[in-house]
C-alpha cells in the first residue's frame, strides 16, 4: 500500500489521540504518503508535519453538506489505497464507503460500518482498565502494521514555534477553561492555585481567544504580578512548545491535556464530571491526575461535559488545589 487516508474530523484532542496511527503508518510504509482528512479549525496541529502529505479540510460550519460533497469527489479522485476513518458518525462513514479504496476500516459504531472492508469494535464505559482511546484508534491498524510497539500522540513544531515565547525564568501553565462547565475545575480555585506558587515561578495561562474573558477574570483576582495571558495569542503548536519546558503544565481534562501528551511535557489533569476510565487521560511519562475524594453516586455523569452540572451541587469539583501544588516540586526543580 502507498496511498493512506486517516479521517478524524472531531474536535482537537481527537486528532491528538489520532496521531498514534500517522506514527503506525510511517514505520511500516516509510515511503508511503499519508493525507489527513479533519474539521477547520484544527488544520495547525498538523503544520508541516514530517509525515502527513496532505491535509484535507471540511468545511463543517460554512455549507456543511455542500463541502461534505465536495470532500467526497476529491476523496474518490486521489484514489486512496487505503481508508482508515476513526469517527463514528454517519458523514465520514459516506466518505469512506463512496472513497473508492481498496481497503476501508472503521469503528463498528459507524452506521455504515457494515460496508468496511474492515470494522473494529469501539467501547467506552466507566469500567474500562487501561484501554485509551489511542490503543482503540490504533487496533484499526493492527492488521496493517506488523510492528508490536504502542505509538503515543506526537506533534512537531517548528523552531520557529519554540521561538514565539521563550521565558527567561522558570514557569508553569495553566489553561484554566473548557468548553464544558462541568470538565472545568472552577476559576476561584485556579486563582487559589495560582496565589499558592512560588512568586519565582512566572504563570501562562492558556486557551483560545474565547477563553481570555475567563483568564482576565483569573489575573485580577491574583495576588501575583508575573502571570501573563496567552489564551488567543499562540497557536496550537506554539502552545505545545511552550508547554514542553514547564515546570508543571495544569490542564483540565480538555484538549491542552493531549497538547501536553503529545509533547512528553509534565502535565496535571483535574478530572470533575468525567472519569480517567473513559480512557482520555494524559499519556506523558510525568503525568498526575486529581478527582475528587468523595464518592459521588451521580459521578461520571456523562462521557462529555454538561453545560451545568445535572444535580445542581458540582461536588465533582471539590478538589483542594493544595493537591495540585504538590504535583509542583519546585523547590528542587528551581534549585538544578
Amino acid at each position: 500500500m502507498t496511498q493512506f487516508l486517516i479521517i478524524q474530523t472531531a474536535f482537537i484532542g481527537d486528532v491528538i489521540l489520532a496521531t498514534p496511527v500517522i506514527e503506525a503508518l510511517h514505520q511500516e510504509y516509510p515511503g508511503a504518503s499519508i493525507d489527513f482528512l479533519l474539521r477547520r479549525g484544527n488544520e495547525g496541529l498538523l503544520h508541516d508535519h514530517p509525515y502527513i502529505s496532505e491535509v484535507i479540510i471540511w468545511d463543517k460550519k460554512k455549507q456543511k453538506y455542500a463541502d461534505l460533497f465536495r470532500i467526497i469527489s476529491l476523496v474518490r479522485r486521489k484514489k486512496y489505497d487505503a481508508v482508515i476513518n476513526l469517527q463514528r458518525f454517519l458523514a465520514t462513514g459516506m466518505v469512506t464507503v463512496f472513497s473508492g479504496a481498496g481497503h476501508t476500516v472503521g469503528f463498528d459504531k459507524n452506521p455504515l460500518s457494515w460496508f468496511f472492508s474492515v470494522k473494529v469494535p469501539h467501547h467506552i464505559d466507566s469500567k474500562s482498565t487501561n484501554i485509551h482511546e489511542i490503543d482503540r484508534n490504533l487496533l484499526l491498524v493492527k492488521h496493517l502494521v506488523k510492528s508490536p510497539y504502542r505509538f503515543l500522540p506526537r506533534l512537531y513544531p517548528s523552531n520557529k514555534d519554540f521561538s514565539k515565547i521563550v521565558p527567561s525564568s522558570p514557569y508553569v501553565t495553566i489553561s484554566p477553561t473548557s468548553v464544558w462547565f462541568t470538565k472545568q475545575y472552577p476559576a476561584e480555585r485556579w486563582i487559589q492555585l495560582i496565589d499558592k506558587i512560588d512568586p519565582a515561578v512566572k504563570v501562562f495561562l492558556l486557551g483560545g481567544k474565547t477563553d481570555r474573558g475567563a483568564c482576565e477574570k483569573i489575573r485580577s483576582a491574583t495576588v501575583r504580578n508575573n502571570i501573563e495571558i496567552l489564551a488567543g495569542e499562540l497557536s496550537f503548536l506554539e502552545s505545545a512548545a511552550l508547554m514542553k519546558s514547564a515546570l508543571m503544565n495544569y490542564v483540565n481534562d480538555s484538549a491542552p491535556m493531549h497538547l501536553a501528551s503529545a509533547m512528553d511535557a509534565a502535565v496535571t489533569a483535574v478530572f470533575c464530571s468525567t472519569i480517567p476510565a473513559f480512557g482520555f487521560g494524559p499519556l506523558s511519562s510525568r503525568s498526575h491526575i486529581l478527582e475528587t475524594e468523595e464518592q459521588l453516586e451521580c459521578r461520571p455523569c456523562g462521557i462529555h461535559g454538561h453545560r451545568e452540572c445535572p444535580e445542581g451541587h458540582f461536588k465533582c469539583s471539590h478538589i483542594d488545589p493544595q493537591r495540585l501544588l504538590k504535583k509542583l516540586d519546585y523547590k528542587s526543580l528551581l534549585s538544578d
